[in-house]
């Protein structure tokens, strides 16, 4: 399988003044297509920034971004955000959801930036929203929706212009417990169906859903392994000499 995402020796220095903060030290990393990784840290850790990168809103200071096989670390402003509107879909905590308009309407977003036909950009919406489940509320309002349902309307916009992959940052953030579940769930069907998936979250119970867990701290990245579902215990990392809790890791 080819990598949808190939990282390498990548730093991200931001200069304050006198200060310079080093966000990533020489991260190097590679998704390949289909996969479905879960990325965690602490507050600071460089996650964020990671993610970032990874979406096209930053660039990094050196090394480069390979993205679906071109390399974008030197892009410009526009050069990114037109390979966000091609290759990229974004989940975020915030829904992000225009008011007073329909779910189908929102969802067709990303297809009139694109120049996209009326009737094309209509029949694919339709077609996101099926995907998540919520064809019978594609007239709905966002006020009409719950937080569940309002975060899939995000997630079927994000897919409405199938890009080779789909972030997802603090996707469940706002949600309860069992609507989370509920989301996650979504995820992983998308993902069951070949989507390529990258999730920050700093929730242990939410990256049992991803097949790989990468954790970062202090700019690099201390852990990458496969995930092991345990109902008992929550997220352990697949078995290895020393197999520990992911818990253990982020403390």
């Amino acid at each position: 399988m080819s990598a949808v995402i190939k990282l390498e020796n990548i730093h991200k220095v931001y200069d304050s003044g006198e200060l310079k903060v080093h966000a990533l030290r020489g991260v190097s990393l590679e998704v390949e297509r289909g996969g479905f990784v879960a990325i965690m840290g602490t507050s600071g850790s460089g996650k964020s920034t990671m993610m970032n990168i990874l979406g096209c809103l930053d660039r990094p200071t050196k090394g480069h971004y390979l993205l679906d096989g071109v390399d974008v670390s030197n892009f410009s402003k526009d050069q990114r955000a037109d390979i966000r509107n091609k290759k990229l879909g974004f989940v975020f905590q915030v829904y992000n959801l225009l008011r007073r308009t329909s779910a189908v309407e929102n969802v067709e977003l990303p297809l009139i930036y694109a120049d996209v036909p009326a009737d094309e950009r209509h029949r694919r919406s339709l077609k996101a929203l099926s995907i998540v489940g919520l064809a019978h509320k594609a007239d709905s309002q966002p006020n009409q929706l719950s937080g569940g349902q309002q975060q899939r309307v995000a997630i079927a916009r994000a897919l409405v212009n199938e890009p080779a992959l789909l972030l997802a940052d603090e996707p469940t953030g706002n949600l309860d417990s069992r609507t989370s579940i509920e989301v996650m769930g979504v995820f992983q069907k998308l993902n069951d169906d070949g989507i390529t998936i990258v999730l920050v979250t700093h929730e242990p119970d939410i990256a049992q859903y991803a097949r790989r867990v990468v954790v970062v701290k202090d700019g690099e990245i201390i852990l990458d392994q496969p995930v092991r579902k345990r109902r008992d215990a929550g997220v352990e990392l697949a078995a290895t000499p020393h197999a520990v809790k992911l818990e253990e890791v982020l403390q």
